[in-house]
């Protein structure tokens, strides 16, 4: 099923991809995406949430992605944060690919934009409980190894030291987005 558009606190990376079909879900991740950012909205109600590509309606390859294959994948655009410490939204056209070819500083910092490393922490930790809840789990994290360990540093850092992060460099950075895999069992379509 397809993730809705926009909520209180969070939005889809871009229309034009919605409309192409690249956001659906499996339905388990589904319910843990949505209620993940139905708690954030209580716990950080000034943040902003985005999320990116997940996968198409009946499965399969999805250029120029490895995974995104069977609704188990999903990306989450990272929050941001102006340097005077106020919320800001990450900028996405297709002059920047939608937010994908955006490229962070090793500190997180892009022209007058600071990654809200707390903020992710506080989703990886509501997407984790919530995939608990749910008898699931999160197999898998990609975030660039640089920006990880201030993310493991950042406030709530330690509530998600035990995920599964990967530790090999990725075959693209990852530092405007971080990439979750979640641990679900799913069937193949006929």
């Amino acid at each position: 099923m397809a993730l809705p558009r926009d909520g209180a606190n969070f939005g889809a990376y871009s229309a034009l991809g919605v409309q192409l079909g690249r956001t659906y879900v499996h339905a388990k991740v589904h319910d843990i995406v949505v209620a993940s950012y139905a708690a954030l909205a209580i716990a950080a109600p000034d943040v902003r949430y985005t999320y990116g590509e997940t996968g198409l309606k009946h499965g399969g390859s999805m250029p120029p992605h490895r995974t995104h294959e069977n609704g188990t994948s999903v990306d989450f655009m990272v929050p941001v944060r102006r340097k005077n410490g106020s919320p800001a939204e990450l900028p996405s056209s297709i002059m920047n690919r939608f937010g994908y070819d955006l490229e962070f500083d090793r500190r997180g910092q892009l022209g007058d934009l600071q990654i809200d490393f707390a903020a992710i922490a506080a989703h990886l930790n509501y997407l984790d409980r919530e995939a608990r809840q749910q008898g699931a789990g999160i197999a898998r994290v990609i975030f660039d190894p640089t920006l990880s360990k201030q993310l493991l540093a950042a406030k709530g850092g330690d509530r998600i030291a035990s995920l599964p992060f990967m530790k090999t460099k990725p075959w693209i950075r990852h530092d405007e987005h971080y990439h979750v895999d979640f641990a679900i069992r799913c069937q193949p379509n006929p």
